[in-house]
Order: C-alpha cells, then structure tokens, then sequence
C-alpha cells in the first residue's frame, strides 16, 4: 500500500472511530424523568411527616436518592413550571400569572426539553402543560417529540375526559392521572433503546376533587389527626387521597424502570409546582398555594440516581425550579450557551458532594 492510501486509509479509520465513540458517549447518557404534582404541599407526604397518609414510593426516592429540604417554586402553577423549563426566574420569560395569555412561555427563551431533544434524546410529555396552549406555545412546539395530555391550567373533569394527543382530540382512558402514567410508561418501553426525556406533570391533587373509591375509600372514616385552623376535612380526605394515588403511580413507573433494567441508567426528579390548594398539615408553615410564605412556595424534592448518587443524602442549601435546567446540563455534560443567561444553578456540586455550599 502506497504512503499515501495508507494515510488516508488512516484517516478515514480515525474519523469512523471518532464518529463510533461520539455516538456511544450519546446512548451513554442517562435517561431522565421528572414528575411534577399539581398542588401538592411539602408536607403531603409521609416523607416529611404528615401523620395523616402514606406515600412509601415516592418516600423511596428520597431514601434510595437525594433530597433538597429547602427547595423553593412559584406560589402558582405557570410560573414553577417556566423556571423548570427555562432555568429563568418566570417573569423574564414573560410569564406572569396562570390564565389570560399570562401563562405564556415567550417564543425567544430556550427549554432544556429543546437541548435535550437536539442532543439526541426522544422526549415526551405527559399531562399538564400550562405554559400556552396553541402552537407555537404548545409542548410540541418547546421541545417535546410526542405530548398527550391538556395544555390548560384547569381540567374539570378526571374520568375518561376529552383531552389531546400531539394536538389532536382523543378521549382519554380512565381516572386521569392513571392514564397519564400509562401513557409515560407505554412511551418508556417504545424508546427504552435510546436516551429519553420523559416529563410526567400530573394533575392532581388540583382540584376537582375527584378521585377514585379505590383510593378514599380508606380515608372517608378516617379520624384526621394534627388539623390547622378552620381545616375543610372532606377536601382534605380527597387531596389525601389524591396524594395516594400519585404514590401508586410512581410505584408503577419505578417498577417498569426496574423491570426494563433502566433504573440505574435513569435519573429521576419528583417535585411539587407550589404549595398545598387548602389549609393542611404542612409542618406548622405559614401560607398555602397562591401565597409567598414558606408555605406556598416550598417543595419536596427529590434526585434518584440509582448506583450513581449515594442514597439517603439530605441537602439544607436552598435551591429551587430555577436550577434543574443548568443542574441536567452539568450532570450529562451538555454544553449549552444561551443569549439568555442562567439565574439558576447546577447543583451538581452538592449532589455529589464536591462542595459543601453552592459557590463553595
């Protein structure tokens, strides 16, 4: 072989080489899902002490991951849900309430789902969207490859109700938040081979408050104990329950990662997109939804990793929606530079224990 076939013989390996190594370090990344309830106080979960109900699956996720015990969102639904999105505080994406074209995600800021999505990851959305309704705001439009669910702020009705699939009407199938799981899972199986972004906003316990016997059944006589103030029981009971119901879903969709043998190559956030829609117990906080108090804004919120973030970790630095975006960037070493800069940060360093405080 003459000199000069062999150098480009040579280069033409390398290339192939370095194309082979690219694409491994791409079906490398981990795979995210992040699930987000719609009015769920910081103290609706047993986790955090409530008395009242039990939710050991998504308790498991903070003891088999991490989790921020000062994490703090909007008092209201659009503005957590822009932050999340954009790693920008909700106003400067020009969203500034939750109806009346207020809730709009301005076309010019960037959504991690879109990175994510041009990086190589098949990304879905399952449930409340609530950040515009119409193209080119709706989720297909900001990043998402399949969305089924509602785009609204409001759903009245959680049986079966009429709702979209990639912008076309479709009935739905059974009580809702089951169904938006379903849907979540039935997506994980078909693109289990490639990265995925799986985005589970669900709708509960927003009311209506509606929920299945199944589920309140078990809280229709139940004594409730630590009440707050002129505390309304019957919705209590249903927001409760609600709460259970959320607990038996993601006990599903962690079961399927399990069975899949994704769980370890999958990164899993659970959090909550303000404070709880009635006076409950919430750990003796002042406010509820709708209010700048602690207790309208703290969250839960927890990071499983399995095999990758040491279990049982809990984080006193504060944080909140504002940092996921910039916190996925740093943890699957995605270089992205925006015109619009961060006003979150990547709380890697905390996760893994590089520093003790951010900026430290």
């Amino acid at each position: 072989m003459k000199r000069t076939d062999s150098c480009l013989f040579l280069f033409i390996f390398s290339c192939f080489f370095m194309a082979c190594k690219s694409e491994v370090k791409e079906l490398d990344r981990p795979n995210i899902l992040i699930i987000l309830s719609d009015d769920q106080g910081w103290g609706d979960l047993s986790f955090t002490g409530n008395p009242n109900l039990q939710t050991p699956n998504i308790d498991k996720l903070g003891v088999d991951g991490i989790s921020f015990d000062r994490f703090y969102v909007s008092p209201v639904c659009s503005p957590t849900r822009a932050e999340m999105l954009t790693g920008r505080y909700h106003m400067r994406g020009g969203v500034s309430g939750t109806s009346a074209g207020q809730e709009r995600l301005d076309l010019d800021e960037v959504t991690f789902a879109e990175v994510l999505q041009k990086s190589g990851y098949v990304t879905g959305a399952f449930g409340k969207w609530h950040n515009g309704m119409q193209h080119p705001y709706h989720p297909n439009a900001r990043g998402f490859d399949e969305f089924y669910g509602f785009c609204s702020g409001h759903w009245g009705d959680y049986f079966s109700p009429p709702l979209e699939h990639n912008g076309k009407p479709i009935q739905g199938e059974g009580f809702l938040a089951n169904d938006l799981t379903s849907k979540a899972m039935a997506f994980i199986e078909q693109n289990q081979e490639q990265p995925f972004l799986v985005y589970l906003p669900l709708n509960t316990p927003h009311s209506p408050m509606q929920v299945p016997d199944r589920w309140y059944d078990s809280f229709a006589n139940k004594a409730l104990d630590s009440l707050v103030n002129d505390e309304d029981q019957v919705f209590t009971k249903a927001a409760l329950a609600m709460c259970e119901n959320i607990d038996w879903n993601v006990g599903r969709i962690m079961d399927q990662l399990k069975a899949l043998n994704l769980e370890e190559n999958t990164i899993v956030i659970y959090f909550s997109d303000n404070g709880p829609n009635s006076f409950r117990w919430n750990g003796g906080m002042k406010g509820r939804k709708g209010s700048t108090e602690e207790g309208g804004v703290r969250s839960p919120f927890f990071m499983q990793w399995k095999g990758t973030i040491i279990g049982g970790d809990v984080v006193k630095e504060i944080s909140g929606a504002i940092d996921l975006f910039p916190t996925l960037m740093d943890m699957l070493g995605l270089a992205h530079k925006s015109v619009k800069p961060f006003d979150g940060i990547s709380l890697k360093p905390l996760i893994f224990k590089e520093a003790k405080k951010l900026g430290g």
